[in-house]
């Protein structure tokens, strides 16, 4: 597994098996949290939703630290993500960000020609992203000691996607085609946005996250081919630089769609490389390396149906997981907003009481 430069305090977080396992280190159980744990599926979240806009909620730490603690508390899970979105960060970088109820995020004025790169301020100055580091010292603050907080970022092929398509897509081919036929403005693209995702990891860091997760969600609608090509030099920069100042906060690398890249995302980097429900866990674990910690990966429809299926369905993937360390359980992606609270709670319950890893 990874060596690690281990903080000299050790904090009560640091024996948890949320931290050991992201260390591949052997753990009592399994650990557990959820991609999207606090979200519209959740009645506490919906509540303060009638009140606040989504960026606005986004933008208040007191209330962001407070919808994800009521998700950890209800849930009973290994770990906390802030509550936070992958798009904030593109504000100071000179785009208009707006949320439409219905429509899912809008960028106005997108990057469509190689004129508009230049316009895209890197960040350096990380004062306007200010309530976001608020959110993770106040997470911290007000979590269980025991537990570790996660922080987040979108990755540069997501993040441009949005900036290039001017919000989400199915095929993301304005973005392909500009990647494909404006290489030069495309890697200045990519480049001020891996320093400037970089810089926003460490001082998540700074302000009290114990692990951080690189999300890399639209990034399957590229080949292996054009993902080592135009991508994975941008991302190896980016966990260069957090693992360069901070050696010893694990990073998960998570990416969805291809299962083909899972090896070059392991090129890439991360201490664990987060997994979709597309390819089996233990074939994922084979393609990325038994010397990397694996995050996954069931499907978040099983979650729509019964807790006998649950059961079922987290039990096939302990299976072919065994004993081995360095495993997170996980979703494949993030829990859909229809799924009833119960149903999860019993996931969590699941997990918990499914086995031990060991050396």
């Amino acid at each position: 597994m990874t060596e690690y430069i281990l903080p000299e305090k050790q904090h009560p977080w640091e024996s948890g098996p949320m931290m050991r396992a992201a260390r591949g280190l052997e753990t009592e159980r399994v650990p557990v949290w959820l991609m999207r744990q606090a979200g519209r599926y959740m009645a506490e979240y919906r509540a303060v939703r009638e009140k606040t806009t989504f960026l606005e909620l986004c933008k208040n730490p007191t209330l962001a630290a407070e919808v994800m603690l009521a998700a950890v508390e209800k849930l009973k899970v290994d770990a906390a993500i802030i509550f936070s979105d992958l798009l904030p960060i593109l504000e100071p970088m000179g785009f208009n960000v707006e949320f439409s109820v219905g429509e899912g995020p809008v960028i106005h004025r997108p990057v469509r020609e190689a004129a508009d790169v230049a316009k895209v301020r890197e960040l350096e100055d990380l004062s306007p992203l200010d309530f976001v580091f608020e959110t993770v010292a106040e997470t911290r603050e007000r979590l269980d000691d025991l537990l570790p907080v996660i922080g987040f970022a979108g990755a540069p092929f997501t993040l441009a996607g949005y900036a290039i398509e001017g919000g989400s897509s199915r095929d993301f081919r304005t973005t392909k085609v500009f990647m494909l036929t404006q290489e030069s403005a495309w890697n200045d693209l990519l480049g001020k946005i891996a320093r400037s995702v970089a810089r926003y990891l460490n001082a998540q860091i700074k302000a009290g996250a114990q692990i951080v997760q690189l999300f890399d969600s639209w990034v399957g609608c590229l080949s292996a081919d054009h993902y080592r090509r135009f991508v994975q030099p941008h991302v190896k920069v980016l966990i260069d630089m957090v693992k360069m100042e901070h050696p010893e906060t694990p990073l998960i690398h998570f990416g969805t769609g291809n299962p083909a890249l899972l090896p070059w995302m392991r090129e890439a980097g991360g201490n664990v490389i987060g997994v979709d429900w597309r390819i089996p866990i233990d074939k994922a674990w084979e393609m990325i390396g038994h010397d990397r910690a694996v995050q996954g990966n069931l499907d978040p429809t099983v979650l729509l149906t019964d807790k006998k299926t649950i059961r079922r369905e987290v039990q096939m993937i302990m299976q072919k997981v065994g004993n081995r360390p360095g495993f997170i359980f996980n979703l494949g992606h993030g829990i859909l907003p229809q799924t009833p609270v119960e149903n999860v709670v019993h996931l969590v319950e699941t997990v918990k009481t499914s086995g031990k890893t060991s050396r």
